[in-house]
């Protein structure tokens, strides 16, 4: 009986972390197409907007919100940082797929492990094992392999508009860290779904004077199936990233969300070869020095992932053994 268990509980954390690793690799697609009638600013507010309905709803019926009335002055104001972070890393990558294709900048992305590691070691005091070490100098590695054919064509226009993207989605990257980073230290006060419902209600007011309703009324049906996917993306991703982790450990959630720029370029591959939206969407220049570096990019985070597990297994078959 406990195998069929294990067996069922392998097959749901399966199923909803794919369907997480599929809508975000989505995501950046669809964001792309957005760009072409609303700008990140105003689409922003509206993915928030469709969250904390959804939120607000799923929350208030199961009794969660009365953890607010526990938070003191410092925790609002914390929860209000995170809410600045998180609007930051939604806006800027967005912006950040003006000069990169959908995968470019997923695969970006995949420098937010590390990030989060640092800061958890500066701010939490964790320890980053050898193998994780070594994993930031193979990562930097497979960045300049992946991103070689642009390297040292300063003068290309195409070049210059990459290392925008680049740097831009880097600036994500940090901005969403530092908001995982407060999360984790409002855990023991508040809920991460409860934190995610506050940061999409300041986030509605905090945006509202930088948006442009105006977009809503001249947008046509399909302008409107893409910005509605674009809000319902988040929910069912996060939705079912969440309920993965009830299934799965940590580290194995978090490594197959590595495989998410595999499918953003898979995608954005069938995209440009089917001449979808040819004027915006173009492929990423790959060469098989670029394929390497994809793959040792991927690698190098799940290895990062799964390292502190490897490490606490042999730590428990050694005290097993004395």
């Amino acid at each position: 009986m406990e195998t069929l268990t294990q067996r069922a509980e392998f097959k749901l954390g399966l199923i909803f972390i794919s369907v997480a690793v599929l809508f975000w690799g989505l995501l950046p697609i669809a964001l792309k197409l957005s760009g072409l009638f609303i700008d990140p600013v105003t689409l922003t507010w509206f993915r928030f907007l469709v969250a904390l309905i959804v939120s607000f709803a799923i929350q208030y019926l199961s009794g969660s919100i009365k953890q607010f009335k526990a938070l003191d002055k410092r925790s609002w104001l914390k929860m209000s940082l995170a809410g600045i972070l998180l609007i930051f890393n939604y806006v800027s990558f967005v912006f950040s797929l003006k000069y990169l294709a959908p995968g470019s900048a997923q695969l970006n992305f995949q420098t937010a492990p590390f990030f989060l590691a640092f800061g958890g070691m500066l701010f939490f005091k964790e320890r980053l094992n050898a193998m994780q070490l070594s994993c930031f100098a193979t990562l930097a590695l497979g960045m300049l392999m992946f991103f070689h054919p642009y390297i040292g064509l300063s003068t290309s226009p195409d070049s210059a508009d990459v290392w925008k993207g680049v740097l831009i989605v880097q600036f994500s990257v940090l901005s969403w860290a530092s908001y995982a980073l407060i999360q984790k230290s409002m855990i023991k006060r508040l809920s991460p779904n409860n934190i995610l419902l506050f940061i999409y209600l300041f986030g509605i007011f905090a945006m509202a004077p930088f948006s442009d309703f105006t977009q809503f009324a001249v947008m046509d049906k399909n302008q409107w199936a893409i910005a509605i996917f674009c809000a319902i993306n988040t929910v069912i991703a996060y939705g079912c990233f969440g309920q993965s982790m009830k299934y799965w450990p940590t580290g194995q959630v978090s490594a197959m969300l590595a495989l998410t720029p595999v499918i953003s370029f898979t995608l954005t591959a069938i995209v440009v070869s089917l001449g979808w939206w040819s004027d915006l969407i173009k492929g990423a220049i790959i060469d098989p020095l670029s394929f390497a570096g994809i793959v040792l990019i991927i690698v190098s985070v799940i290895i990062v992932q799964l390292s502190p597990i490897w490490q606490k297994r042999r730590a428990l078959k050694h005290a097993a053994a004395t």
